[in-house]
């Protein structure tokens, strides 16, 4: 299992839960796996490309990446982070 950290403006996903478990052996496969458990959380973090949003950032542990075929092992932490903006 994979623990996720879901930031604030996707918790409505969730159920108000900022963290979670997945399973998968990639980022792409955790994010499926979090799509079929809360669905539509999955398109808020990749676009139908499947590339991360510009807004969106994605950790494995410490380590930021933009690509969704980064594996991922069990027992990792995947933080996934939104871009806050205002005016």
């Amino acid at each position: 299992m994979t623990q996720v950290l879901i930031p604030s403006q996707l918790t409505s996903y969730t159920g108000g839960a900022t963290r979670v478990e997945a399973t998968g052996a990639t980022v792409a496969g955790v994010l499926d796996d979090l799509d079929r458990l809360y669905p539509g959380l999955k398109f808020r973090v990749v676009d139908e490309q499947d590339r991360v949003r510009k807004h969106m950032r994605i950790f494995i542990g410490q380590r930021e990446t933009r690509q969704v075929a980064a594996a991922v092992r069990d027992g990792d932490e995947l933080l996934i982070f939104g871009a806050l903006s205002g005016g």
